[in-house]
């Protein structure tokens, strides 16, 4: 499980100095309940001791170097009156969006993340994971970006028309959600996380220009993510899923300390345009090589990554995305080994 000094190499990273080995973390939450076996995913999702229990496992059985809270996408909509729907081992996702206006953001303004939902059960799992593991590993809590929270409240399509046709109420959404992001990163921070994951895939480039991102999306990001970084001291994790390096640039002012690469890019190019700029995170592709493919294609695979990526430092090996519920057991098996075993500097 970890080892002794992660949640250090994890800040050296971000201070873009060098760590003693490339820490190894995967989205794996959707194959650990599976591997687990005790729960269904709605059983875990809802339970702040189940989401302990299961994570505490997986982190010490596979040797990952986080505890990962994401979970589902769905913990601050639920409670301002977004439909969602999950069951069995299938995730929750939101479903029915409430009508686009004002009315909506005072119901955010409204809410109380230590209270909202099963908010509360998210700031348990992570209280218990640090009190467990200390600082073997980095306790990962996770909220989504202000953009892509438009997404979750008024739909993808509503919030990608108001990027032409109401910029003001766009704006203030964001502005709206930020307020209430910082609040809630607070209370993770308070409970234990070291770090944050901050999704904000609604921004992937087959959605938005860069042009587009840079004028709507970026100062509003960029200001929660100062804020957090310098104000809450705790580290800010984008994941846009991005593929593209002109993309990627433009995150780089955002000011925060790493950002996951999606499976599709070319991690070479990614790696060249932000080596010595900003910390990255990636992106071994959780479909085609850790479910689909052998250990020795796994292995194959985090070489080359490896290979590419760790020399320098201001890199930390990843999924690129969420790894598959029936991933074979012996792929992450053989992808932590074979980080592991070429990690130190």
């Amino acid at each position: 499980m970890g080892y002794r000094g992660a949640v250090n190499d994890f800040q050296a990273i971000r201070r873009r100095k060098m760590p003693s080995r490339v820490p190894c973390t995967a989205a794996s939450e959707e194959f650990d309940v599976k591997w687990y076996g005790k729960y269904t995913y709605e059983e875990f999702c809802q339970d702040g001791d189940k989401i302990f229990e299961v994570i505490r496992a997986a982190v010490e059985h596979f040797d990952y170097d986080w505890a990962w809270v994401q979970i589902d996408d769905c913990f601050e909509f639920e409670p301002i009156g977004v439909g969602v729907k999950g069951e069995g081992n299938i995730l929750r996702g939101t479903y029915q969006y409430l009508p686009v206006g004002r009315e909506s953001l005072e119901r955010v303004r409204a809410m109380d993340p230590c209270r909202g939902g099963r908010m509360p059960e998210k700031l348990k799992a992570l209280e218990k994971l640090k009190a467990y593991f200390g600082d073997t590993v980095l306790v990962t809590g996770s909220c989504a970006a202000p953009f892509s929270a438009i997404g979750l409240m008024w739909s993808i399509e509503e919030s990608m028309l108001l990027l032409l046709t109401d910029k003001d109420l766009l704006r203030e959404a964001m502005e709206c959600w930020k307020d209430f992001y910082v609040r809630y990163i607070k209370a993770q921070k308070d409970a234990g996380a070291d770090a944050i994951w901050l999704g904000d895939c609604n921004a992937f480039s087959s959605m938005v220009s860069v042009d587009l991102y840079n004028e709507h999306i970026l100062p509003v990001t960029r200001d929660l993510i100062e804020y957090c970084e310098n104000n809450i001291d705790i580290m800010m994790w984008l994941h846009n899923s991005e593929i593209h390096a002109d993309h990627v640039r433009s995150h780089f002012p955002l000011g925060y300390s790493f950002e996951n690469i999606g499976p599709d890019a070319d991690i070479r190019e990614i790696r060249e345009a932000s080596k010595g700029r900003v910390p990255i995170s990636g992106n071994i592709d959780p479909i085609k090589v850790l479910w689909k493919g052998t250990p020795e294609v796994v292995e194959s695979e985090v070489e080359r990554i490896m290979g590419i990526c760790k020399e320098g430092g201001g890199f930390i090996f990843s999924s690129g995305e969420m790894v598959p519920r029936d991933t074979p057991e012996e792929n992450i098996s053989a992808m932590v080994k074979t980080v592991k075993r070429l990690a130190t500097y």
